[in-house]
């Protein structure tokens, strides 16, 4: 299992960057390794025990901006998947990508992965 760099921006109630989703260890923003595991998308924030988990079947988008919960990174692609959490609308942000080129090969991954399409 591949685990690559990346970095979590945090996840938004609503879409509202100053509504933060605080529960389950996903009030820390910060740099670590993710990879699948299942149908899962996992982050490991470093210095932490416990990943990040995010199931492909709950995301309901995949979206890509340069934005996200009151954070700017300079241009840099952000991947933000839209999901479903105990009847809430939560939206993480994570930079999982160096480029332009990379971060579309990710998105179209992702979705694969939602569409519920197997990926080798």
């Amino acid at each position: 299992m591949e685990r690559n760099l990346g970095h979590y921006l945090g996840t938004e109630i609503d879409g509202k960057w100053w509504k933060r989703f605080t529960r389950d260890g996903m009030s820390l923003r910060g740099k670590g390794r993710y990879w699948f595991e299942g149908d899962s998308l996992c982050f490991l924030r470093y210095l932490t025990r416990s990943p990040i988990t995010v199931p492909m079947g709950l995301v309901k988008a995949v979206e890509v901006g340069t934005w996200h919960a009151g954070r700017w990174a300079m241009g840099i692609p952000i991947i933000k998947l839209v999901w479903l959490h105990e009847g809430q609308t939560l939206v993480s942000g994570f930079i999982l990508g160096k480029g332009h080129s990379e971060v579309e090969t990710i998105v179209q991954d992702l979705k694969r992965r939602m569409s519920g399409t197997r990926v080798p």
